[in-house]
């Protein structure tokens, strides 16, 4: 039996080490963050977002958390907020939109976990969203988000 457990890959005796999305979707409205994987969810997390969370994100320093379809295009495991996962906001559409009203888009629009000393994420059950447009969820939880997301994945942000 330890032969065998031992000739298994990693994602048959550990189950978590299976888990890899394939696309990730933010429910504003509902503050929540669905992992996917061939359209199957493979978990859900309860979130904070901007501090100004209704509607998407105009310029820099809105409290908004960008609205539309991006990806995760970085990783920082070095991140002031607990590890932090980049989207790659501002696509060329929050670009143009930003230049035609002559305000800067922001940018460094983030999921991550909490900075050091705050005690819970802000989920929309009597605490306030504050973040500064970023997707925030606690230390335990970005670090299952982290194994699971690996950069290149699609991101869907609705309103």
């Amino acid at each position: 039996m330890v032969l065998l457990l031992l000739a298994l890959p990693a994602s048959a005796v550990d189950p978590e080490a299976a888990l890899v999305a394939d696309k990730v979707i933010v429910i504003k409205h509902e503050r929540r963050l669905i992992l996917q994987r061939d359209g199957a969810v493979l978990r859900e997390y309860r979130v904070a977002l901007g501090r100004n969370p209704v509607g998407h994100k105009l310029a820099e320093g809105d409290g908004r958390t960008p609205e539309g379809l991006y990806r995760i295009d970085a990783r920082n495991p070095n991140s002031r907020f607990f590890r932090s996962l980049r989207i790659s906001y501002p696509n060329a559409d929050d670009k143009a939109s930003a230049a035609e009203r002559n305000v800067e888009p922001g940018g460094q629009i983030m999921i991550h976990g909490l900075p050091g000393g705050r005690p819970f994420v802000a989920n929309g059950e009597g605490f306030p969203d504050w973040t500064e447009g970023c997707i925030a969820v606690t230390n335990e939880e970005m670090m299952a988000i982290w194994s699971a997301v690996p950069v290149g994945t699609p991101i869907e942000i609705r309103p």
